[in-house]
């Protein structure tokens, strides 16, 4: 087993919490049951790795090998990288051509080959129709760097991609084209949506929100997370004006519905403004232009609490609700 892939596979393996530890390797399904059988999991993590490193070097691991590895680590950690999505979309007119994932692989990987040298490219299939691919980049200089890949996502028959892109600007366009053949549509556009849970954008752009979402914090239930209409409140409070209070309720489901809501971190809003006539400032050629950020480890969830809470009136204003819908988190604001 060469020497870079022996480094890469105990790098790999150094990532995985020790609880996870046989889990991802049976998943991998590299090792055999019965070499697994002989590694002590309970020794020092150190002495582990060694051990499933020489394991490995026995059955001759190559790079693909430990390329899938890499992604089972990063399907399971997902959570830990910024998603982007991109959206396709074929001609007018254009028919629907039937799918073929193995043809989809070829093509994905031939564009890429032909027009960058040194790059590596590992498939690994789900369950749900959908393809993880693992680049890692070179130039036509330097060897594929595989500690910083970009991993996408891609469900068959769908004009959507997911990627978690850690590349050179300049790849940015190649890979774009590569998913735009490989899936026979026309054009690739980068979505104003981005959030590190890839369940929730996923369910975002399929409109799949009625759904529980994973949200990579076991010590809080989802009860306690998802306050929507129901706040803890002193039972000897009284609320004064029971019919507000039911109005405020209606519309709060109205606007959110009654299910747990995608989690999103943030939604950012770029502003751009002019004074208007009687102003000081309304000769100022330049506009005004402001950013306001808003985050929360769960933002829709947040913001679906604050009427029923009375931290804000009924309805939230539509920029606030409507990032599932538009499918965005990212917004431009200016006169019109």
């Amino acid at each position: 087993m060469d020497e870079t892939v022996a480094e890469f596979i105990k790098r790999t393996i150094l990532k995985i919490p020790m609880s996870q530890m046989t889990t991802i390797l049976k998943a991998w399904e590299f090792l055999s049951e019965n070499q697994l059988q002989t590694v002590n999991f309970r020794q020092r993590k150190e002495s582990v790795v060694q051990h499933l490193v020489e394991l490995c070097e026995e059955k001759h691991a190559s790079l693909n090998d430990a390329a899938l590895l890499d992604i089972i680590y990063t399907q399971v950690h997902r959570h830990q990288k910024m998603w982007d999505v991109f959206q396709m979309s074929k001609g007018p007119g254009e028919d629907v051509d039937p799918f073929d994932m193995k043809q989809f692989k070829s093509s994905f990987k031939k564009v890429l080959q032909r027009a960058l040298k040194n790059v590596t490219v590992s498939f690994r299939d789900t369950e749900e129709n959908a393809v993880w691919i693992r680049i890692a980049w070179g130039t036509q200089y330097t060897k594929p760097n595989q500690y910083k890949p970009t991993y996408v996502v891609y469900y068959s028959q769908t004009p959507y991609a997911f990627t978690s892109l850690s590349t050179l600007k300049s790849n940015i366009p190649l890979l774009g084209q590569a998913l735009k053949i490989a899936s026979k549509h026309q054009e690739i556009v980068k979505m104003d949506l981005r959030s590190r849970y890839l369940d929730s954008l996923k369910a975002i752009v399929f409109k799949q929100y009625n759904q529980n979402f994973e949200t990579h914090n076991p010590t809080t239930p989802l009860q306690e997370r998802s306050v929507g209409l129901h706040v803890n409140m002193d039972s000897r409070i009284i609320h004064e004006n029971a019919m507000e209070k039911e109005r405020v309720q209606r519309i709060t489901q109205e606007t959110f519905g009654d299910y747990p809501q995608p989690q999103i971190e943030f939604a950012q809003y770029k502003l751009e403004t002019k004074f208007k006539n009687g102003s000081i400032l309304a000769e100022r050629e330049e506009p005004l232009r402001c950013l306001i950020k808003f985050s929360s480890p769960h933002l829709l969830e947040a913001l679906k609490s604050l009427a029923p809470a009375g931290i804000a009136d009924a309805p939230l204003s539509p920029l606030l609700t409507c990032i599932p819908n538009k499918k965005m988190n990212y917004f431009k604001i200016r006169d019109k």
